[in-house]
């Protein structure tokens, strides 16, 4: 079965950590990304998240990242384990990106 506990890196070079996965499938980590768009310090930040707990191990997940220590934006990953070939696990995820905008008539460019 595919354990999420642990580190992560993506293609980026962005690292993750889980810390634990409770037996409901719940987990809690931080995220390290490489990639920002704001002009302040890029921080590690907490990401909670839920597992799918498949009996085949190839999971389902999803995780939210406040990017609060140096961005007003947040952003979800939802994704799937898989066991590779190789015997490795990967994670296949899409994102979306929620940034605060100042107003309504703006909220069009908010979400990536």
């Amino acid at each position: 079965p595919c354990n999420l506990t642990g580190w992560w890196e993506n293609d980026l070079g962005s690292r993750m950590q889980v810390f634990a996965v409770g037996k409901d499938g719940t987990f809690s980590g931080e995220y390290h990304t490489t990639v920002s768009s704001t002009q302040k310090p890029i921080q590690p930040s907490p990401l909670t998240g839920s597992q799918h707990l498949d009996e085949d191990g190839q999971c389902t997940f999803g995780f939210t990242v406040n990017w609060k220590k140096f961005s007003d934006s947040t952003a979800v990953f939802v994704g799937q384990c898989f066991n590779g070939d190789d015997g490795k696990e990967v994670l296949h995820t899409s994102w979306l990106l929620r940034e605060k905008v100042d107003s309504e008539l703006e909220d069009w460019k908010a979400t990536r």
